[in-house]
């Protein structure tokens, strides 16, 4: 075949799959019309490695792609003509290669071309929930809550760093040897965490966390078996009442989806501010205000902190401020927050169980400097935080909700805990999944006060007394 015959072949060569900055810039997210699934994509052997003549065809086709051609067409478009070009070439090379491979290795090219590489049909599976890459040749996900490695693999080092500083650079910001970690997002949502070599001794990593594209509600949330009904109608009243909740729990336990599907309660009228590093809130009110951190720059100006935002935030006029993650010094002005007339606030925190989860609160509140004494760090505490929501990845896989914590006042210098729900692990089925049940206290809660103003203090009984 000529090179006139197709408008993306050119006789300039690209160095598009490099560690150097992307030479085709994305025209257009790429399509998963027509591409096989990651089970069928092209990675060589059951070892991974490529036949030497494919790996000459693939060089070929890179060496015959013009960038502004390839740029403008539409990725349905530029895999069809990608694989009449490897059908050619493979006549000429006397490749033996069937259609079915043909076609895999045009959708490897297109992929490295408008999207992440080999990472295109993971986040395309919407049943992976995490995506580790350690390194070009070993990558493992997360389905149902356990981690298996997949036949992913990256053809180099170069290759790998390239993915990186594409995503990176989607989001204004650079990773590199002077500046090797970086938190993104893509653009659906899904948060990213690269560090590079020399800190990662193996080769580039990747996390991405993914988010489902559909909004998990309690309703499904109880059908995976996260928690039960009546404590579902428990969260919905608190959050309907403008309770200032914290969700604590491990990483990958579920803190995130459990804050949006609390946010799923918000009143559309109300005016909200959310503060992230980076932004995986997926609220469905109208009026948000979305705000991110920013790292240095590589002469260490320019920083903007949670700290900042959320002071930022305070003069926004909020009805209420949600903070993705505490993690520092913020602790200090959320609490500020929500004792200031910014009730229905939430945050997520790391924590083992909701007693940690305060201890953890108290001591990022110390981080701020601002003197307080350990007595009036709880007592601020106590007035400021209601429920404390704990979320736990079991060993079963499954993401549970452990603990539903009152915050019920301050005696000498213990904080009084009520737990309000809390599982109890009884025994394991016959597939493997746990079993168990909740203990409920039904005793009279602080905010009864709230609850009757709102009109739920009904319902909130009724609720305990289903359970």
């Amino acid at each position: 075949m000529s090179d006139g015959n197709l408008p993306i072949f050119g006789r300039r060569r690209l160095e598009t799959f490099g560690a150097t900055t992307p030479a085709i810039v994305p025209a257009a997210p790429p399509s998963n019309l027509g591409t096989p699934p990651v089970a069928e994509r092209f990675h060589g052997d059951n070892t991974g490695a490529v036949r030497p003549e494919v790996a000459e065809l693939r060089n070929l086709c890179l060496a015959r792609m013009d960038a502004t051609a390839v740029a403008s067409l539409a990725p349905e478009r530029l895999l069809n003509e990608v694989e009449r070009l490897i059908s050619d070439l493979a006549t000429d090379k006397r490749v033996q290669m069937n259609a079915r491979e043909q076609r895999a290795l045009a959708t490897e090219l297109v992929d490295d071309m408008l999207g992440l590489g080999p990472l295109e049909p993971l986040l395309l599976d919407d049943s992976i929930n995490d995506i580790m890459v350690n390194g070009p040749d070993h990558c493992f996900v997360e389905r149902g809550g356990k981690l298996t490695q997949v036949p992913v693999r990256f053809r180099d080092w170069g290759h790998l760093t390239n993915i990186c500083q594409r995503i990176a650079a989607s989001v204004g910001r650079r990773v590199d040897e002077s500046s090797p970690m970086c938190d993104a997002r893509l653009k659906d949502g899904s948060r990213v965490n690269i560090i590079l070599p020399p800190l990662a001794i193996d080769g580039p990593s990747i996390s991405i966390r993914k988010f489902s594209k559909k909004p998990i509600d309690f309703e499904k949330l109880i059908g995976y078996g996260s928690l039960t009904a009546p404590m579902a109608r428990v969260l919905e009243i608190a959050a309907r009442c403008r309770l200032n909740i914290i969700v604590s729990g491990g990483t990958g336990s579920g803190k995130t989806t459990m804050m949006n599907a609390l946010s799923r309660f918000i009143d559309p009228a109300e005016r909200i501010v959310t503060v992230e590093d980076a932004a995986e809130l997926q609220l469905q009110q109208p009026h948000i205000v979305r705000l991110e951190t920013r790292p240095p720059s590589l002469e260490g100006k320019g920083e903007i902190t949670a700290r900042d935002l959320v002071r930022n935030a305070l003069r926004m006029r909020p009805d209420r401020i949600i903070i993705g993650e505490v993690r520092g010094a913020e602790a200090f002005d959320m609490l500020q927050a929500m004792n200031t007339g910014h009730d229905g606030s939430m945050s997520t925190i790391h924590a083992n169980n909701t007693r940690d989860a305060l201890s953890r609160v108290e001591n990022m509140v110390q981080m701020s400097s601002m003197g307080l004494t350990p007595r009036a760090i709880r007592q601020q505490v106590v007035s400021s935080v209601n429920l404390i929501v704990q979320v736990e990845r079991q060993r079963d896989g499954g993401r549970r909700v452990t603990q539903i914590t009152e915050i019920a006042g301050i005696e000498g210098e213990t904080q009084l805990l009520n737990d309000i729900f809390k599982l109890e692990i009884t025994g394991e089925s016959a597939t493997g999944r746990l079993t168990g049940r909740y203990d409920v206290s039904r005793i009279r809660s602080t905010f009864t006060e709230r609850l009757q103003y709102y009109g739920l203090e009904r319902a909130w009984m009724n609720a305990l007394e289903d359970s």
